[in-house]
């Protein structure tokens, strides 16, 4: 299976460099192009890969097209390259465009999945979610697997829980970054030296996930087996709790589903 990049942006460069190290697809069934042809060049040349100079000629090419635009140039994209479409797989990571959008603009015999990708993709740590269209084979979904498997973890989901998908890990780096400055100046404050905190804060947050993933267990279970009676973590914990940082936290991952619902019904989605 050919695949082809339609945009050269960070994601692109993320998504081809996972693919390739994991093997998932041959380096020379990989193309790009971008409305910049300095951008796809510079693509091509980073992970040896061969680049368009338009996206007609990408179309035409490739068996799957990963749609890697900003959400503003994604429908007027597709529909210029429509012709080009006819029984492909089209993978979208424009945030806020519906299954319904991108298959009006793709053209009703192109195959249509939309996924939320996240951020640290691009460190291959990535959280992704998709959900077919009307057109989308169940030989699609596995494309899809593989391609975002390769830069982190990947999940199957009804369109409809895409926001909330939005809302959790496609907002949520932002989130983890505000408690991992907070940690850092809390160091601060406590004495640590700048650069020493903020390395202990990170490292802290990304073990303590790590440990959610390769154990299994219960994050309440976890949280137990540090927390001694009278000890340090649980007096910590009642700061924590007493700030609201629950209720924090729900609110979040409420306020952001719920913006990226009205965004996509603000467009017509």
């Amino acid at each position: 299976m050919k695949l082809g990049f339609l945009g050269s942006g960070k994601m692109a460069s993320a998504l081809a460099g996972g693919v390739l190290k994991a093997n998932a697809f041959p380096r020379e069934e990989i193309a790009v192009t971008d409305s910049v042809p300095a951008a796809a060049k510079a693509l091509a040349e980073k992970h040896q890969l061969r680049a368009f100079a338009s996206n007609a000629e990408l179309a035409a090419w490739a068996d799957a097209i990963l749609l890697c635009v900003k959400p503003g140039d994604a429908l007027p994209a597709l529909r210029a390259v429509r012709g080009e479409l006819r029984d492909k797989l089209v993978i979208s990571i424009a945030a806020g465009l519906t299954l319904a959008q991108l298959e009006e603009s793709a053209g009703p015999e192109a195959r249509v999945i939309r996924v939320m990708p996240n951020t640290p993709a691009l460190i291959h740590k990535g959280a992704a979610a998709y959900a077919p269209g009307k057109a989308a084979r169940e030989s699609d979904g596995g494309t899809v697997e593989k391609i975002f498997s390769a830069v982190g973890v990947v999940f199957r989901v009804k369109e409809e829980l895409l926001d909330a998908v939005t809302g959790l890990s496609g907002s949520g780096p932002a989130y983890v970054y505000v408690m991992v400055e907070a940690l850092a100046d809390a160091g601060v404050l406590m004495g640590l030296p700048r650069d020493l905190s903020l390395r202990l804060a990170a490292q802290t947050v990304a073990g303590a996930g790590e440990m959610v993933l390769q154990t299994g267990l219960h994050p309440a279970e976890l949280k137990d087996m540090v927390t001694s009676p009278g000890g340090t973590t649980i007096a910590g914990i009642e700061a924590l709790e007493r700030a609201g940082i629950r209720s924090a936290l729900l609110g979040a991952v409420r306020a952001a589903t719920d913006r990226s619902r009205a965004m996509r019904e603000m467009k017509g989605g």
